[in-house]
């Protein structure tokens, strides 16, 4: 039976751990159940708020509407060809354990990404990444229900506009579809990519460079350099890697010649944000129960009670401090709800 709560605690439903409450709360595992539920929301004059698996939402007040969990699973081969596998997956489905499955299944493409937290509905969005790889490089097609036009909508990859933690679903249609299926085209020949940071030398360090090996040392390094959100709250990177144009470059390195920069087919770089905040002296920093994490700086931490806003206010801080000591502005990852 489809049940629609009220007053639901979102407390346990954000890796943050933050307390915040919903007016609506609605799981939804089919087509009908998603039209159910927003036409529910449109006739009570209320906004919808698509949740995933909470690993990137930071909750500074209580949601006046409906908070909408898509909880389709499911994993089919659409397309089995010599070279390649086309899956059809479910918007519900654990990130990680799609991974998982494809690299049990000898299909190259996701296995730098593992270990990232959420679910797969909430990939394409956010355009996730890790150790070289964005998930766009694998993406067939996007399946999602037009909140507005009450039909669904087939998007291709290249209509997906992605970009560096980007998407149309974070612009153009934000706040107004809802992801059910992601359809990835996936490798069955080996094209690995081990050079970013000190992947390849994890790999190396376990054997040859299966795809066993590499999800086992990406895990590994993600391990021990990231808290675990169970342990203690956070939702991954709070912020994006700066990217700055060619004519900028040249001065930063005049300016900071230890500085990091990963160089861009277009003659500009992509910055540590982890290396900007750790020179203003925010790494470990604690402020109340929000803090910056001692091991990645990336990383904004609940120590217990903390408050949306409160590790939102400490956020604003640091992008402040990064500003006045580099001119530089840090962009949220972390969408705020």
């Amino acid at each position: 039976m489809f049940v629609i709560k009220k007053d639901m605690p979102l407390g346990a439903l954000n890796s943050f751990g933050v307390e915040a409450r919903s007016a609506y709360y609605a799981e939804v595992n089919t087509i009908d159940k998603i039209k159910f539920a927003v036409n529910f929301a449109a006739y009570n004059q209320v906004p919808v708020l698509v949740l995933g698996g909470g690993s990137n939402t930071l909750f500074t007040h209580d949601h006046v509407g409906l908070v909408l969990r898509p909880t389709i699973r499911g994993i089919a081969v659409a397309e089995d060809m010599p070279r390649h596998v086309v899956l059809r997956v479910g918007a519900g489905v654990p990130w990680d354990g799609l991974v998982e499955h494809c690299v049990q299944r000898g299909l190259y493409g996701l296995e730098n990404l593992s270990g990232i937290p959420g679910d797969v509905g909430a990939a394409p969005v956010q355009n996730i990444g890790a150790y070289g790889v964005e998930v766009k490089d694998c993406i067939a097609k996007v399946e999602a229900f037009d909140m507005q036009r009450r039909e669904l909508l087939e998007l291709s990859a290249e209509e997906c506009h992605f970009g560096y933690r980007d998407s149309i679903f974070k612009r153009e249609l934000r706040g107004k579809t809802v992801i059910t299926h992601v359809s990835f085209k996936l490798q069955r020949t080996a094209d690995l990519c081990l050079d970013y940071g000190d992947l390849r030398t994890a790999v190396e360090a376990l054997g040859d460079p299966t795809l066993g090996n590499v999800r086992q040392a990406v895990l590994g390094i993600r391990a021990q350099k990231l808290p675990d959100p169970k342990v203690l709250g956070n939702a991954g990177s709070f912020f994006k890697n700066p990217v700055v144009p060619p004519e900028r470059c040249g001065e930063l390195k005049r300016q900071h010649g230890d500085m990091p920069m990963h160089e861009l087919p277009d003659g500009g770089a992509k910055l540590s944000a982890a290396w900007l905040i750790d020179q203003c002296g925010w790494k470990g920093r604690r402020v109340g129960a929000c803090g910056v994490h001692d091991q990645q700086p990336l990383v904004l931490v609940n120590h217990g009670g903390a408050t949306g806003a409160e590790l939102l206010a400490l956020g604003r801080d640091v992008q402040q401090s990064v500003r006045e000591h580099f001119g530089i502005e840090l962009e949220l990852e972390v969408n705020v709800a």
